[in-house]
């Protein structure tokens, strides 16, 4: 395929010691001052108090890193067309629908129900932002930020508009987390936009499946091995760093994604 190229005009952070844009670039400019810790989920300022004791981690993660995104780009939320990918997707909700399924009742309620659903970020984003425009939801096991990186980027290119990426990933509970262990909550946000836009440039080839970037700190590397959407870090630390870096992300078997950033 032909390389893509875009523009990146705002980006959302929550993690492990990351509790946004700000703080969490100077953390990665520097991996020596980052301070591992849990990461802290604030209330989404865009839903209503009743939907937000509805909403699930990863409908929160979601939507206060997408917010970000937003806000530091400048640009109308509502106007967005967007893509969440998630590899988790909303393990609290699969866990209950699981128990009620095994019990003799076997009643699901209809809120866990709606909830479960792989596209309920952006369900909720939308209804959030009173937005029409269209949304993607997409999961790809370790590769899910690749995947959603390529899909937006490719959005981009082909209808000259910018589009919102958010991936976001939150841990299983017992005894799910066995499977599929997930270290803490992780999210996300890039607003990506034509190369015609100013901020910093991010290129996109699909090669062969090449070793990933590491991040240059031990105990980060261990969290971008430890939770799906945290494969973004060493994108995230060449952007916080600026001026010209490649990196080497996960795709979909037997591929790679091999990302060039030029500061802007």
């Amino acid at each position: 395929m032909s390389a893509l190229n875009v523009k990146v005009l705002g980006i959302g952070l929550l993690g492990p010691g990351l509790p946004d844009w700000t703080q969490g670039a100077a953390a990665l400019r520097d991996a020596s001052t980052w301070v591992d810790g849990p990461t802290v989920v604030p209330p989404p300022q865009r839903l209503p108090p009743t939907e937000r004791r509805r909403a699930g981690p990863v409908v929160k993660v979601s939507l206060v890193a997408a917010d970000q995104a937003v806000a530091a780009s400048g640009l109308d939320a509502a106007a967005l067309p967007t893509v969440f990918t998630s590899s988790t997707g909303e393990p609290s909700n699969c866990h209950a629908l699981c128990e009620s399924l095994a019990a003799p009742e076997r009643l699901v309620s209809p809120t866990r129900f709606t909830n479960s659903v792989h596209n309920a970020p952006g369900g909720y984003w939308h209804i959030a932002v009173q937005g029409m425009a269209p949304s993607t939801s997409l999961a790809a096991h370790d590769a899910s930020f690749g995947a959603g990186l390529l899909e937006a980027m490719t959005q981009v290119t082909a209808t000259g508009a910018p589009v919102l990426l958010v991936a976001a990933d939150v841990p299983y509970p017992a005894p799910l987390d066995a499977k599929r262990p997930t270290r803490d909550a992780f999210g996300v946000a890039l607003v990506l936009a034509p190369v015609a836009a100013g901020g910093p440039s991010l290129g996109l080839q699909l090669v062969s499946e090449a070793a990933p970037t590491v991040c240059d700190h031990d105990d980060l590397d261990r969290l971008r091995l430890g939770v799906p959407a945290a494969r973004a870090l060493p994108l995230l630390q060449a952007l916080a760093r600026g001026g010209d870096s490649a990196v080497v992300m996960e795709g979909l078997p037997g591929l790679s994604l091999a990302l060039t950033v030029t500061a802007a």
